[in-house]
């Protein structure tokens, strides 16, 4: 399945819209190995050859583990493949998430993405804001921003995005570098951020929807499978092509670490859904 017709700008690439999210990779929770490791690298290299040339990962997926198996199935890499990583936040011996926000962080992050990838040069570093690590909330990102812009002149990343953010925190950040992109928690029905969506699109700046399956909890709701029983799809297949066609500036990461399911994912960039389809989808989100 070819996904090249659907891209976008991502950095200074123009990227299929349908890229792959790593973190389910890593163990369970996103700590530790996983438990088939043969059947990890097969999914990043199916990805590769069904034309994903997106990957988003974190090195504190892991930690350390997800950028290692990235390495190890695809170095060296596509030369039209776009890595994305995070930084802000470290892992405890327990796995917790914990805030790592001084430039010293910043700076030590970078250079653990840099070697675990195999790289040189980061395409997109997203600053993850860890004022509260499950939902955006207002906090200063300055000093983080100015160091990363620091290192980008330094030619270790090559662009900045932004991860779990205020629509008012991407309005102050982009004061300080230009943003490529933005990631947050936005689905079928977590649909929080839609003026932010519009706001960026009129920039062409890309926005990455985590979780766009509903994450560790996935989506369930009745008019959604009706939906899906109609077209012939499934329930997750319908979720991410609302996404799809939502607004051109998506750019969708759905995570999985089966090769079925992974095609299953990359075949809903296929799939139109239709008008009254799409306003009984849209009103999911409403009644929220």
């Amino acid at each position: 399945m070819s996904t090249a017709t659907l891209t976008y700008q991502l950095g200074d690439r123009q990227v299929p819209r349908m890229g792959y999210g790593a973190m389910q990779l890593a163990g369970k929770g996103v700590f530790g190995p996983p438990a088939d490791e043969a059947r990890a690298l097969q999914v990043l290299r199916d990805a590769i050859e069904s034309g994903v040339r997106h990957i988003d990962t974190s090195d504190f997926y892991g930690p350390h583990i997800t950028n290692q198996l990235i390495k190890k199935a695809l170095h060296p890499y596509p030369h039209d493949l776009c890595i994305v990583t995070k930084v802000g936040a470290v892992r405890n011996s327990k796995g917790g998430w914990l805030p790592a926000f001084s430039a010293e962080d910043l700076t030590r992050a970078v250079e653990d993405n840099l070697r675990n990838l195999g790289l040189e040069v980061l395409d997109v570093v997203n600053l993850r804001s860890m004022y509260d690590v499950h939902q955006p909330a207002e906090g200063t990102l300055d000093e983080q921003l100015e160091a990363l812009a620091a290192l980008r002149d330094k030619g270790l990343i090559r662009h900045i995005g932004l991860s779990n953010v205020t629509a008012k925190q991407v309005v102050d950040a982009q004061k300080i570098t230009p943003i490529a992109c933005v990631q947050n928690l936005y689905n079928l029905v977590n649909r929080k951020d839609e003026a932010l969506i519009d706001q960026l699109a009129v920039q062409e700046i890309a926005y990455v929807p985590f979780f766009p399956l509903g994450g560790f909890t996935p989506l369930q709701n009745n008019r959604l499978n009706e939906v899906a029983q109609s077209l012939g799809a499934t329930s997750m297949q319908v979720a991410l092509a609302w996404l799809l066609q939502r607004s051109p500036n998506i750019l969708l990461i759905p995570g999985t670490s089966s090769p079925q399911h992974l095609q299953e994912n990359l075949a809903a960039a296929e799939l139109k859904i239709p008008a009254e389809a799409l306003e009984t989808l849209n009103q999911i989100g409403a009644a929220q």
